[in-house]
C-alpha cells in the first residue's frame, strides 16, 4: 500500500516537472519551427523566456514568412515585437504584397505598424481601392440657387506615404472644398445640373490627393440637388433691413420736427409776450405825448375812432355768412 501511495507521488512529482519544462521550455515549438523548415534553437526560445517575449508570437509568424520565402530573421521579428509593433500583422502585410508584386520591404512595413496605422489594411487597399462617401456638400451658384451634392471618391493606398501622410477626414475636407469652389464659380447652377462632370475634373485636377496617404483614382458624383433661393433669401433680408433703417430714420425726422414745431410753438409765445408788453407801452406813450403837447386832442380822438373802425371790420369779416347761422348775405 505504501509503494504504490509513493509511486503516484513520484509520478505526480514527475508531472509537475515536465509541466515545468515544457512551459518554459518551449519544445513542441521548436519540434514544430523545424518540421517548417525554421533554423532555431531550444537557448534562443529560452532567451526569448528572459526577455520576456513570447516566443510563439516570433515563431508563428517566422514559419509563415519562411513557407513564404520573404527571407526574415528572428532578430528582425523580436526586435518589433520589442518595440511594441504587431509582428503577425507585418508579416501577413509582406506576404499580401508578394503576392500582389507590390514593393514592400520589412523595415517600411515595421515603421508603418509602428506609426499607428494597419499596414495589412494598407496592402489591401493597394490592390483592392477603397470609396470614401462624402456627406452633402452645399454650395451657392453666382445666380443664388443652393446646389447640393454628393459625391463618392475611390482611392488606393499609397504606401510611400503612409507615414506622415494625410487620412480620410484630409480627403473629404479637400473633395467638399472643390465642390464648393465648382458650384460657386458656376454663372448658374443649370451649368451644374446639366454637367456634374464638371466638379470631378475639376476636384483632380487640383491634385488633392498630395501630401495624403492615398491616391485618389476618380470621383464620382452620386446625387446633385437644387436647394433653396439663397440670392433670393438674401435679397429679402436685406430689403427689410433697408425698410427698418428707412422707418427709423423717419421716426427720427417726425421726431426731429415734432420738436421743431414745439419750438416754434414757444417761439410765438415768446414773441405774442414781448407784442403784449410793448402795446403796454403805448398807452404810456400817448400820455406822454398828451402832456408834453406832441399829440392834440382831436388827433387822439381821431385815432379812437380808427381803431372802432378797424374793430368793426374785423368783427364783420369773422362773421359766417352761410345760410345755415341765420343771417342774409
Amino acid at each position: 500500500m505504501d509503494w504504490n501511495v509513493e509511486l503516484l507521488v513520484i509520478i505526480a512529482v514527475a508531472f509537475i516537472l515536465l509541466c515545468i519544462f515544457f512551459s518554459f521550455f518551449p519544445f513542441m515549438l521548436w519540434i514544430s519551427a523545424w518540421a517548417s523548415g525554421v533554423r532555431i534553437s531550444i537557448i534562443t526560445l529560452v532567451a526569448m523566456r528572459l526577455r520576456r517575449v513570447t516566443p510563439s508570437r516570433i515563431v508563428n509568424p517566422m514559419i509563415k514568412a519562411t513557407k513564404a520565402g520573404l527571407g526574415l530573421s528572428i532578430n528582425q521579428l523580436e526586435s518589433h515585437f520589442l518595440a511594441g509593433g504587431n509582428v503577425d500583422r507585418v508579416v501577413n502585410a509582406l506576404i499580401a504584397a508578394q503576392r500582389a508584386n507590390i514593393p514592400l520591404e520589412f523595415e517600411r512595413a515595421a515603421a508603418i505598424d509602428l506609426a499607428g496605422r494597419d499596414v495589412l489594411q494598407a496592402v489591401q487597399m493597394s490592390v483592392n481601392p477603397r470609396v470614401i462617401e462624402t456627406p452633402v456638400v452645399s454650395a451657392v451658384a453666382k445666380d443664388g440657387i443652393e446646389v447640393k451634392v454628393k459625391a463618392r471618391v475611390t482611392v488606393r493606398a499609397n504606401i510611400d506615404r503612409l507615414v506622415g501622410g494625410a487620412g480620410e477626414e484630409t480627403i473629404i475636407a479637400r473633395v467638399g472644398e472643390g465642390i464648393v469652389s465648382t458650384n460657386g464659380s458656376a454663372n448658374s447652377h443649370k451649368d451644374v445640373l446639366e454637367n456634374p462632370d464638371l466638379i470631378s475634373r475639376t476636384v483632380l485636377a487640383k491634385g488633392l490627393d498630395a501630401g495624403t496617404a492615398f491616391e485618389i483614382l476618380s470621383i464620382d458624383i452620386m446625387d446633385v440637388d437644387i436647394g433653396k433661393n439663397i440670392g433670393a433669401n438674401l435679397q429679402t433680408e436685406q430689403a427689410e433691413a433697408d425698410k427698418r433703417i428707412a422707418q427709423a430714420k423717419a421716426e427720427e425726422r417726425r421726431a426731429m420736427a415734432v420738436a421743431q414745431e414745439q419750438e416754434m410753438k414757444a417761439r410765438v409765445v415768446e414773441m405774442r409776450a414781448k407784442v403784449v408788453e410793448a402795446e403796454s407801452e403805448v398807452p404810456l406813450a400817448m400820455a406822454e405825448a398828451l402832456k408834453g403837447g406832441n399829440l392834440g386832442v382831436m388827433d387822439y380822438m381821431n385815432l379812437k375812432n380808427i381803431e372802432a373802425d378797424t374793430h368793426m371790420r374785423g368783427s364783420i369779416g369773422k362773421t359766417d355768412p352761410s345760410p345755415g347761422n341765420g343771417q342774409e348775405g
